[in-house]
């Protein structure tokens, strides 16, 4: 035993206390030099702004009118909750498994120091296990092992993982001292990985299991919790075993600290992984089309608002903003339900009309006969992404690019029904092509006339497999759909009154300056044929007689209807100042026919369609509130003769638009509709029009290439493709008792209006039959 002289033993406790000493001035030394960065050799630190409100990337989220939400923008896909909003059985999993003294550390845990020790010497500080939640939220939330923070030190590696850890037990104490437990928890679990480009807990909840946080059982929040540990490796999705292993670890750890007791933890341990998976991208959810398209808009809000405000750095991806919509999310559903209903059963017609025959045709001015498109799907394949790729890679070397092509890959397709309405498949890009080209495809959008707000917005019949929108992106001649601008202008010249009769007989339109020096040209009715009967403007339009349009252009000229056309709120440049418009040759968009209809049904006020309510920042102040834009375009009177007319699409007993009364029964309770269906030649495009009260819808059905349609009036008419849609959509409106303000009522005259027509006055139906029924509209335009 060695035994020490009183001398040498204060000695050595001098020298003790001498080094201890030493050691804490070198220690103090060392961490101040690491927060100021000394010499640059250490990088820099999170400034104190940065501390006080740490960012991450958030995404923003896009709201319907009644407050349900409808989707996301992001690069990580994250949206943060209170912990009141999180389940307690999160907590405990997340306590027992990553810090279980949480409460009574400061932010560094001595107890785990060693362990931390272990992990710097075999350079995987993962390892060492001794990171607290505040330190894994200080490395989350400030990035102290990224580039930005690194110093001339910082690529050394033991001394690397030394000063990252530093840093990070540097700000888990400022974090603790500027938040409390709850906060801290909270962050840590509003960022962290899921997997999946899934951040947070609320997105995770919603990923994996489609619940909110607060709805998370015990095996359910010990699964996500577990995965924390490495993600991937956990992925229940595909390595279940391994997933159901780490569960039931973190719920042997909940067990161990007390938060489960043994019943439960047996229990638990044995149930199986139940999921109900669902990645949540912008392919996904409600009003896909409708989202894909406001984006655009709120980046230049975005981007206006960054130049107004110097100091701001908003980012639609990562700011967390809150975009409310004036879309309901009730009428959302039903469009999007009836118009897949629709579509499904037209599309089901086209194959069987076309079946062992390609539909991409042209008919053959001689023999009447359609024929097919020699090289179609050639010529539409090299415009694609997929051919300019093989075009870059192999030049000018056809048949390589074409073998390419032509060869078979495993590829997901959009099918009615199915999972998610798609299908795994093999085939060839090309065939993927045939495949797409002989699908039907639609828009549809429905707006409330007296405010301007949109509410409901179908794009197409699949976002995922067809991203082109129909609403407001795509523009198709409107057929029929654009009389009543005719009409309109016709009255409002003073060339004809509601009263006013026309015989149904041939105009002709002489070469010259008759038809703005366009060719001679005799419009046809859709069945060829005149009955040179005198007919009512409503029996004209409700019946929906080329022959009467034509005569009206005649006396009004196109350039006069392009003007009122305009002011209503078409926006389409391309309107043809020649006859044919009449018969609507002119590219619109349903967006633009649905907002000028619009101001037929709020008594002739034009107002702008509005798409976003308002927008705010993450903490909820507001950007900016969006306001109506609205102006009188035509009297109240002349927009409510107008609806009378066109009342007999559905009203009068050959109107083309007829079914609405007798098959769906949407007259019913006292209700008025007013309506119009449009079909342009070879049936290229069926479009319809419907208005009530409080309620303006209107879409387009067709091929997204034009040589793509039917090939009979019988299948091919608006009446027949696209008015089922709005039928079915209207009949699910009138269904829903929380919708309120669309009830069925008649439309509202304007004071003091009346209308007497030698006997027949403007509430009658009593019109004059002819002895054919007329089969419902096509534009033939003959040139």
């Amino acid at each position: 035993m060695i035994e020490f002289a009183p001398g040498r033993y204060r000695t050595l406790i001098k020298n003790l206390w001498r080094y201890a000493l030493l050691g804490l001035v070198l220690m103090v030394f060392y961490i101040v030099a690491v927060s100021y960065n000394v010499f640059w050799l250490f990088g820099g630190m999170p400034s104190l702004k940065a501390l006080e409100n740490p960012q991450s990337e958030e995404a923003s989220e896009v709201y319907t009118a009644d407050n349900q939400l409808l989707g996301k923008y992001y690069v990580e896909n994250r949206t943060p909750v209170e912990i009141t909003q999180v389940s307690p059985n999160v907590v405990s999993a997340l306590l027992a498994t990553e810090d279980a003294r949480f409460i009574k550390h400061s932010g560094i845990d001595p107890r785990s120091f060693f362990r931390v020790i272990k992990g710097i010497a075999t350079g995987n500080s993962s390892s060492g296990g001794g990171s607290t939640l505040t330190q894994q939220v200080a490395k989350n939330l400030f990035d102290t092992r990224g580039e930005k923070l690194r110093g001339a030190l910082g690529n050394i590696p033991v001394l690397k993982t030394v000063i990252e850890k530093t840093k990070e037990w540097i700000l888990s104490v400022r974090l603790e001292r500027n938040y409390t437990k709850q906060e801290i928890m909270m962050m840590y679990l509003n960022t962290v990985s899921f997997g999946n480009n899934t951040y947070g807990i609320k997105t995770a909840a919603k990923t994996y299991f489609n619940k909110e946080p607060w709805q998370l059982s015990v095996d359910e929040s010990a699964l996500l919790v577990g995965m924390l540990q490495n993600p991937s490796r956990y992925d229940p999705r595909i390595f279940e075993d391994r997933a159901f292993q780490r569960r039931n670890v973190v719920l042997s750890q909940m067990e161990r600290y007390g938060f489960l007791n043994k019943e439960q933890f047996v229990t638990y341990k044995t149930k199986p992984i139940k999921l109900d998976f669902s990645i949540e991208n912008q392919n996904t959810g409600m009003a896909a089309y409708f989202r894909s398209v406001i984006r655009d808009d709120i980046k230049a809000f975005i981007n206006q608002y960054n130049e107004d405000n110097p100091d701001a750095e908003l980012d639609l991806y990562t700011s967390g903003l809150r975009i409310y919509t004036t879309i309901d999310s009730r009428m959302q559903t039903y469009a999007e339900e009836a118009v897949m209903a629709n579509m499904r059963d037209q599309q089901k017609k086209f194959y069987e009309h076309w079946r062992g025959r390609n539909p991409w045709v042209k008919k053959n001015p001689k023999t009447k006969k359609y024929e097919e498109l020699p090289g179609f799907i050639e010529a539409r394949a090299k415009q694609t992404t997929r051919y300019k790729q093989l075009k870059a890679a192999y030049g000018n070397d056809e048949k390589k690019i074409w073998s390419e092509m032509r060869k078979p890959v495993k590829m997901k397709v959009f099918v009615y029904g199915g999972r998610r309405n798609e299908k795994d498949t093999t085939m060839s890009p090309l065939d993927s092509m045939r495949y797409y080209k002989r699908l039907l495809n639609t828009g549809f959008m429905s707006m409330d006339p007296r405010y301007g707000h949109v509410k409901a917005w179908v794009g197409g019949i699949n976002f995922k497999h067809m991203k082109f929108d129909h609403v407001r992106q795509g523009r198709r001649q409107p057929g029929s759909t654009f009389k009543p601008f005719v009409y309109l202008t016709a009255m409002d010249q003073g060339f004809v009154t509601p009263c006013s009769q026309i015989t149904d007989q041939p105009t002709t339109f002489l070469h010259g300056e008759d038809n703005n020096n366009g060719p001679a040209w005799t419009p046809k009715n859709s069945t060829g044929r005149y009955s040179y009967r005198g007919l009512t403007l409503r029996e004209a339009l409700g019946q929906s007689i080329n022959t009467v349009s034509a005569q009206l252009i005649k006396k009004t000229r196109a350039e006069a209807v392009i003007k009122y056309a305009h002011n209503m709120g078409i926006q389409s440049k391309d309107l043809p100042e020649n006859p044919t418009l009449c018969l609507g040759t002119g590219d619109v968009s349903v967006y633009e026919m649905v907002s000028a209809y619009c101001a037929f049904a709020n008594g002739g006020i034009r107002v702008r369609p509005m798409i976003i309510l308002r927008i705010t920042d993450k903490h909820g102040n507001v950007l900016k509130s969006f306001s109506a834009d609205a102006n009188q375009v035509i009297s109240a009177n002349r927009a409510y003769e107008m609806l009378y007319l066109m009342r007999g699409a559905v009203e009068e007993p050959n109107g083309t638009a007829q079914r609405l009364r007798t098959q769906y029964k949407l007259l019913e309770g006292g209700n008025e509709i007013a309506a119009k269906t449009g079909t342009t030649s070879n049936y290229s495009d069926a479009w319809f029009m419907g208005m009530t009260q409080h309620l303006v819808s209107g879409l387009w059905v067709g091929g997204d290439d034009r040589s793509i349609h039917f090939r009979t009036i019988e299948l091919g008419q608006g009446g027949r493709m696209a008015m089922p849609a709005w039928g079915m959509y209207m009949q699910k409106i009138y269904a829903d008792p929380t919708l309120t303000q669309y009830r069925p009522e008649p439309f509202r005259k304007p004071n003091n209006f009346k209308i007497d027509c030698g006997g027949y006055h403007i509430d009658s139906t009593q019109r004059y039959i002819p002895p054919k029924v007329v089969p419902e509209d096509e534009d033939e335009i003959l040139q």
